[in-house]
């Protein structure tokens, strides 16, 4: 038997669970089946807390649905800051959390209901997102899919993200595009990808397509990544408001382009997951 609990961001949901108590259970295969809506517990990823020693950062992996390991996860952090809290292990002060994609600060606030998350910062070159071909911003580019042609921008949060601007955007749209994005070969690590409607200066609406993970309600590091990218084509100002299926997020980008989320967090269960649910891909042993 292995303990979890289960939050959502925005309708983001991840299993938040303790290394120590998990063992080896964690494999791509048991992921994806832990994560399966229909034959595991349902979630768009699972989130590690791993041993760190008293006084340092807290460390954190990140687990997408389909076995992949993600470096950040906007939504993730704002989740795994709440299970922080809601554990007794951080109070309203300030801490870190050190993840692939880097270290940020989180701040806890409303009783556990809002976390604000430094989330880095935004770099839009090739080298560092990754994106193939010289180094280079890579802003407004061309990128053909079949036979349309489409505009996009890319950046990194310590993640990859590749941002198309849209006269109207639409769940079906990102669906039908955002895995074939995901996989350009111009994009060596894949990408996230999302599809953004400029509303007015300081408001955005965004579809997504989350790497790893398949379309979404909602994403931080996505959120942050189409907030710079319109800051630095000059078509919005800090701050912003990101409108998501699953409701909005307040996004600071700075001069130096380092973005600062701020967003809802809900916990959903506490549970157990038995062994028997993992039956012919688990090894007993690790329910031992």
């Amino acid at each position: 038997m292995l303990e979890f609990s289960k939050y959502h961001a925005l309708g983001n949901d991840y299993l938040v669970v303790e290394s120590d108590r998990w063992n080896d259970a964690l494999t791509p295969d048991t992921i994806r089946r832990i994560c399966h809506r229909n034959f595991g517990i349902g979630s768009d990823g699972i989130l590690v807390r791993l041993p760190s020693p008293v006084g340092e950062h807290f460390r954190l992996r990140i687990w997408n649905l389909d076995g992949t390991e993600a470096e950040k996860s906007g939504n993730g952090l704002r989740i795994f800051a709440r299970y922080l809290w809601d554990q007794q292990s951080v109070g309203s002060e300030p801490f870190a959390v050190t993840t692939l994609g880097g270290t940020v600060g989180c701040h806890v606030t409303e009783q556990g209901r809002s976390v604000t998350v430094e989330m880095g910062e935004v770099s839009f070159h090739s080298e560092r997102i990754p994106v193939q071909g010289p180094p280079r911003e890579v802003l407004k580019e061309t990128l053909v899919s079949g036979d349309r042609a489409f505009e996009y921008s890319a950046a990194t949060i310590g993640n990859p993200h590749c941002v198309l601007l849209r006269d109207r955007i639409s769940a079906e749209e990102a669906r039908s595009l955002g895995p074939v994005i995901e996989m350009e070969p111009r994009f060596p690590n894949r990408t996230n990808v999302q599809f953004v409607e400029v509303r007015d200066r300081h408001n955005i609406a965004v579809e997504i397509w989350e790497r790893g993970a398949g379309y979404t309600l909602a994403s931080g590091s996505s959120s942050c990544a189409a907030a710079s990218v319109v800051v630095r084509l000059g078509l919005c100002e800090s701050p912003l408001t990101v409108h998501q299926p699953g409701g909005a997020l307040s996004i600071k980008i700075d001069e130096r382009f380092r973005a600062r989320m701020t967003g809802p967090v809900c916990k959903v269960a506490d549970g157990i997951l038995y062994g028997e649910s993992l039956q012919g891909i688990a090894e007993k042993s690790a329910f031992a």
